[in-house]
């Protein structure tokens, strides 16, 4: 049973399924951490993608959580690839407090070749494109959207380049994404498990956050910079550097516990951590209002074989099934 004793703080106390803010005050750095299990596992089971493209899809999730719950008022945060590899549509959201889905979309014999060729990293299956970075603070708002170029790019770079160019702040990040074997009574199941872990370099002086200058460019094989030289900065990422995959995600690490492995000397704080749940936000009247909008010709455009209309959410596959005729009565 849990130990209903626990404490903010105390090893555990998050548990699967919840992001924890962190601060490394010493380091002025600021982040959040979160390990998925049951969240997931059901979203990724229910799609029953090859591991690949479940894998891609289970980091772009991840990420999604740690930036989205973030959000300080009601709306949603949402990412969106469009690429020309073999999976070309990435699609996840965190709607406030707590609701996330997502999906791919990918060529099949593609992703086959991919997998034959062992060529399934993540930039390999999204290939070169563009991901939009969305804040949606609802109706009678202006959205909010950062693009940033894929080109054969990870989604810890992603995360990188975009604090980078739209909020000029450092950022650090590290995802994980792994299957556990688990003992039940129809013998061992599989059951997915992510992690991850996004930390920001928030000096209060302003100046600590110059970055270096650029290199010349006479050496083609000098690297371009891509943080602040300050000492603090440096030390979160040499420190971010040691984390293994497996401590992201594996449950008896856990996320306090990883904080404390990682800050122990400088001290970490942690804050209230925030559930986050699969809960797709489709509904039988969400689908209805946008039949409505449907002139005849396209109602019965869209009537299938056995005189019904069938719409399946691509975040959550729900089925949901309308009798045409109480549209077209409408026209």
């Amino acid at each position: 049973m849990p130990d209903t004793n626990l404490r903010l703080g105390d090893f555990g106390v998050a548990g699967d399924d919840h992001v924890v803010p962190f601060e490394v005050a010493p380091l002025d750095v600021r982040g959040r951490t979160v390990q998925l299990g049951p969240m997931i596992n059901s979203i990724l089971e229910r799609h029953a993608y090859p591991e690949p493209v479940s894998r891609l899809l289970a980091e772009a999730i991840v990420l999604t959580v740690l930036i989205g719950t973030s959000l300080k008022f009601e709306g949603k945060f949402i990412l969106q690839t469009r690429t020309d590899g073999p999976v070309d549509l990435l699609v996840a959201d965190f709607a406030s407090p707590s609701s996330v889905r997502g999906y791919a979309r990918f060529d099949a014999e593609r992703v086959e070749a991919a997998i034959a060729d062992q060529a399934t990293t993540s930039a390999e299956l999204l290939g070169n494109g563009v991901l939009a970075l969305t804040i949606d603070q609802g109706a009678h708002t202006q959205r909010y959207q950062g693009i940033v170029q894929l080109e054969a790019t990870s989604f810890e770079d992603v995360a990188r380049i975009y604090f980078r160019q739209s909020e000029q702040i450092p950022t650090e990040v590290r995802l994980a994404v792994a299957k556990q074997i688990v003992p039940g009574e129809g013998g061992a199941k599989e059951l997915w498990r992510a992690g991850g872990m996004l930390a920001q370099f928030l000096p209060r002086a302003p100046e600590r956050l110059q970055v270096r200058d650029l290199p010349g460019g006479d050496d083609p094989n000098e690297d371009i910079a891509d943080g602040p030289e300050d000492n603090a900065w440096l030390e979160l990422v040499a420190l971010m550097d040691t984390i293994e995959p497996d401590e992201l995600f594996d449950p008896t690490v856990g996320a306090e516990r990883l904080l404390y492995r990682l800050f122990n000397e400088h001290g970490v704080r942690v804050f209230d951590s925030v559930e986050v749940k699969d809960d797709c936000s489709c509904s039988r009247d969400k689908i209805r209002g946008i039949l409505e909008g449907f002139s005849a010709e396209e109602i019965t455009e869209t009537t299938e074989a056995d005189g019904q209309i069938h719409v399946s959410c691509e975040f959550c596959s729900t089925r949901y099934s309308f009798d045409p005729a109480e549209f077209r009565v409408r026209h």
